[in-house]
């Protein structure tokens, strides 16, 4: 039973009988005194029109009559009290009500008669010194009698907020009770699971939640194989090429000669796999929060010039057509070089093996109006409008273009996306002048230095 109670249900449950309760109670304390002070105010008034019968009848001075009338109203309880002026003993009636009699007034209140309570009501009598007062006991016990013939109806009263409470609790619980089974599926690796969108509007917002989460990490781990396959095949590739050279200098088929030529290939494809593995040893730190980044106060103008003469001798005679577009006046911002220029050269390095030979290939500075912004456009290919918009998913271009064109395992634009995140600025993709793709990437200024 108490751990029923500890259940949204079972506290429904409670909490709409206490309701009941409090509402069976406040009534009762409402209703009996109404209901009491209504049954006073009917007597009252049957008293006093009593009163007015009983002075018409006692106009008759026959002993016999006024016998008569006495004896029916002390069958409704009510004796009968003839107040004569200059009699001194008035059968224990108030003083306050027989003077106010002797002046003509009429009576009407509650006193002591007797030493019981009781309603008084009284009528002068025309053309004498008297009058006649009826007396009629507070009647006790009046707040339970009431009490006693409303309590079946409190209690069905009662019996309804309990039911309303249990109804209520499934009408509440059902969508938890759903949600809780859907997630249950969802930790099991089911993401087919969806919830009806039904109840009220909490519910729908709940069922939208947990579809959305379901179709989320299904995107996801779709996304996550891709990208585990395009890694997979990123470092498959150097690794056989290494070992494809390293069999055949070990069976002799590369002599001397061809040594030279072979260990060159070599090394390059180990630094190809050792780029590789640092991207998602950087990437992995950046999604733990834990990479270390040292903000200094940089000017953007000297950082690309000095990549642009690094970049120039990497595009050679054979590669893009490399040109530097720098403002004359420095633009200040605080940031990390070497992690900017980590996403700078990745950028490049990912224009350089797409863009054709002679395309240009342009790096620019200029001072926007929240930040100092770095551009790198190119001649190549280019993005779709759809490619835009996941251009810096993890493994979402590659997936898009691979066996189409040159590409990366995918990892550079996601991971120049959280350095420039942890910066504090901003980077973005879209269509260049020049034809091909343009990224922008903005950071926080010093001070403003540029209009």
């Amino acid at each position: 039973m108490l751990d029923f109670f500890r259940t949204l249900t079972g506290r429904t449950v409670l909490v709409t009988a206490a309701t009941a309760v409090v509402a069976v109670i406040v009534t009762a304390l409402v209703a009996v005194p109404v209901a009491v002070r209504s049954v006073n105010t009917q007597i009252r008034t049957e008293m006093v029109e009593k009163t007015a019968l009983a002075v018409e009848l006692l106009a008759d001075e026959r002993p016999v009559a006024r016998e008569r009338i006495a004896r029916r109203l002390r069958q409704n309880n009510i004796e009968i009290y003839l107040v004569r002026r200059g009699v001194a003993d008035h059968g224990g009636l108030p003083d306050r009500v027989v003077r106010q009699l002797a002046a003509g007034s009429l009576v009407d209140t509650r006193d002591q008669v007797n030493g019981r309570y009781s309603f008084i009501a009284g009528r002068p009598l025309s053309g004498r010194n008297s009058g006649v007062i009826l007396t009629r006991e507070v009647a006790s016990g009046l707040a339970a009698r009431v009490l006693g013939s409303v309590w079946l109806a409190l209690l069905a009263g009662l019996a309804g907020g309990v039911l309303a409470g249990a109804l209520l609790a499934r009408f509440l619980t059902r969508p938890l009770t759903l949600a809780a089974a859907a997630a249950g599926r969802l930790s099991a690796g089911d993401r087919s699971v969806r919830i009806s969108r039904q109840g009220p509007a909490e519910a729908v917002r709940l069922a939208d939640a947990i579809n959305h989460l379901a179709s989320a990490l299904q995107t996801s781990e779709g996304r996550e194989r891709d990208f585990l396959l395009s890694v997979s095949h990123e470092l498959r590739t150097p690794l056989a090429t290494i070992r494809g050279y390293a069999e055949a200098l070990s069976d002799g088929v590369i002599g001397a000669e061809g040594a030279a030529e072979a260990g060159s290939t070599m090394l390059n494809e180990a630094q190809r796999l050792d780029r590789l593995i640092s991207d998602l040893l950087v990437l992995a730190r950046l999604e733990a929060a834990d990479l270390p980044i040292s903000v200094i106060v940089i000017d953007l103008v000297e950082l690309v010039r000095e990549a642009g003469r690094a970049w120039m001798s990497r595009c050679g005679s054979g590669g893009p057509a490399l040109t530097v577009e720098l403002p004359g006046e420095p633009v200040r911002v605080e940031t990390d070089p070497g992690r900017i220029r980590q996403v700078l050269d990745g950028l490049c390095e990912n224009a350089l093996r797409i863009v054709p030979s002679g395309a240009p290939l342009v790096l620019a500075v200029r001072a926007g109006s929240g930040g100092g912004i770095i551009e790198v456009r190119d001649g190549g290919p280019g993005f779709t409008d759809d490619d835009l918009a996941v251009a810096f998913d993890r493994g979402e271009l590659n997936r898009r273009y691979r066996g189409s064109r040159e590409v990366g395992s995918g990892l550079g634009l996601a991971l120049a996306a959280r350095l420039v995140g942890r910066l504090g600025g901003r980077i973005s993709a879209g269509h260049a002048p020049e034809g091909g793709a343009m990224f922008s990437v903005e950071l926080p200024y010093v001070t403003r230095t540029m209009s």
